[in-house]
């Protein structure tokens, strides 16, 4: 069998008198694996640790067989996404990627190629000599992930990267993540919404309250979330032109209209996510800016596995 590229053992993480996480003993596979769980599940802590931004406070941690907390050499072998933005804003996405791949030993032609594919990877290849700040949100997550690539790592370490999407540059990212699993590298990355999770990879690990509840298929866990009304949030051009649209579809079990946005409970998310990005791809209800799914579509699934 392939070695895991992550293996964690026993291993906690403290904040003063805060547990961020707590007694994690996992052992993640090649390949892409999901992170799911809630805001302060401890999904960000686990991969700080992952990618020797922060120590274990109690344990110990290997990725690609080796410690990670150090060890330059073990950095050079990983991509990071992060959740936050934290941008140089008046530099080009251009010149942000050409800087930090200078960071990972990259020169001349070497660094402007490299730049170059990683942005026409993410789409971002017409907006390539504008400055970050002037960036809309889902451009700016999307050279994020840009600059994670851009080193060809061996291992991808994405958190939360499709926060702020929109339902195109969702489809962009996951197809990315996707083929950067069939090339034979390995991601590790994380979301509170199942769906997304399922439309990468069919293996999980759930993770609440600092500990890791479930790991494995998430087909095992998938009725378990089927059985609550899913919710999302449309941010919008029109949201009452849209939300016209999204009445017509049966499995939309109710809806309102928010500031800017249309919220709906969908009870198949996964037929949801699929037409809401056809709609999206056409302008017959106008532009879609941003879709986003609340922490509470998990607390059943959590709820469950903690009673049992």
């Amino acid at each position: 069998m392939s070695r895991p590229v992550v293996v964690a053992d026993r291993m906690s993480k403290w904040y003063g008198q805060v547990i961020g996480l707590n007694e994690v003993t996992v052992s993640i596979p090649p390949g892409i694996s999901g992170l799911l769980g809630p805001n302060g599940a401890g999904k960000s802590t686990l991969l700080k640790l992952v990618t020797g931004q922060l120590k274990p406070s109690k344990g110990h941690v290997q990725v690609l067989g080796e410690p990670v907390w150090g060890n330059p050499g073990a950095y050079r072998r990983i991509g990071y996404c992060p959740d936050h933005d934290a941008f140089y804003e008046r530099f080009t996405g251009r010149e942000w990627l050409t800087a930090l791949l200078g960071l990972s030993g990259f020169e001349g032609e070497r660094a402007a190629g490299a730049a170059e594919r990683a942005l026409e990877t993410v789409g971002l290849t017409t907006a390539a000599d504008r400055k970050i700040g002037g960036y809309s949100k889902g451009m700016r997550q999307r050279i994020k992930l840009a600059q994670a690539i851009a080193h060809e790592p061996e291992l991808l370490v994405l958190d939360e990267p499709l926060a702020g999407l929109d339902p195109i540059g969702r489809r962009r990212v996951i197809d990315v993540i996707k083929a950067w699993g069939r090339d034979g590298r390995s991601v590790v990355v994380s979301s509170h919404v199942l769906h997304e999770i399922e439309l990468m990879t069919s293996n999980i690990l759930l993770l609440h309250n600092g500990r890791i509840l479930a790991e494995g298929n998430v087909h095992r866990i998938r009725e378990l979330i089927d059985e609550h009304p899913h919710t999302v949030r449309i941010t919008a051009e029109d949201p009452r032109r849209l939300a016209r649209h999204l009445l017509g579809y049966p499995h939309v079990i109710a809806m309102q209209l928010q500031d800017g946005a249309v919220v709906a409970q969908t009870s198949r998310p996964d037929a949801f996510y699929a037409e809401l990005t056809a709609l999206a791809a056409g302008d017959e209800a106008g532009a879609v800016r941003e879709v986003t799914s609340p922490d509470d579509n998990l607390q059943a699934v959590f709820s469950y596995l903690v009673e049992h």
